[in-house]
């Protein structure tokens, strides 16, 4: 299942393209295609753009990065109207482009339902998820995502609280990431790497 789903997986680059491509015919990916949800990829193209520009990796981050000696494969489960998506792959793509044996590939949840059934958070099909896999044997080595640790306790908490996020805490989620800057996605990785 993770080799087909691999098959069919994009390069960052290739990902950002799509979206692109969709975006001038009007669309997204996945199965919704309101106004709502391409207006969503549209601003999330915006994030991606801003993070791939601003975003470096410090000496410390990139060290611990280059330890990885073994091949690795990054694959994403994501969506291009995906908000956590749009703030977590740019960081991904920062992170894999410090280390030549570190591969970054995206596939699309829609599209591959069996791998993301195998990935579920609380039951829900929730994104991104990252499978870090031995590049030669395919064998999952950690599993990371939907969100980073703090942001997921933000989450869980205002869930507990309101039932559902709202929109201004959709808002509020966003402004923190803009506010933290990738640094909790690196973390967290460092630590599950470690």
């Amino acid at each position: 299942m993770i080799k087909e789903s691999l098959n069919n997986a994009f390069s960052y680059e290739a990902y950002k393209n799509l979206m692109d491509s969709l975006l001038l015919q009007g669309k997204t990916t996945g199965t919704d295609q309101s106004e709502f949800m391409v207006s969503l990829t549209k601003l999330n193209r915006q994030r991606i753009k801003r993070i791939d520009n601003t975003l470096e990796l410090t000496e410390e981050q990139q060290a611990f990065f280059a330890h990885i000696t073994k091949e690795q494969t990054w694959l994403v489960i994501s969506e291009c109207w995906c908000a956590d998506a749009a703030q977590i792959l740019p960081v991904l793509a920062k992170i894999a482009q410090s280390n030549p044996l570190i591969h970054l590939r995206i596939v699309l949840r829609d599209d591959n339902h069996d791998l993301m059934s195998q990935f579920l958070t609380n039951g829900a099909m929730a994104i991104p998820i990252l499978i870090i896999l031995d590049s030669n044997t395919l064998e999952v080595l950690h599993v990371w995502g939907p969100r980073p640790k703090v942001a997921t306790q933000m989450v869980e908490t205002y869930k507990k609280e309101h039932g559902k996020l709202s929109p201004e805490f959709k808002e509020n989620l966003q402004k923190w990431y803009n506010q933290d800057k990738g640094q909790s996605i690196i973390n967290d990785l460092i630590e599950l790497l470690k």
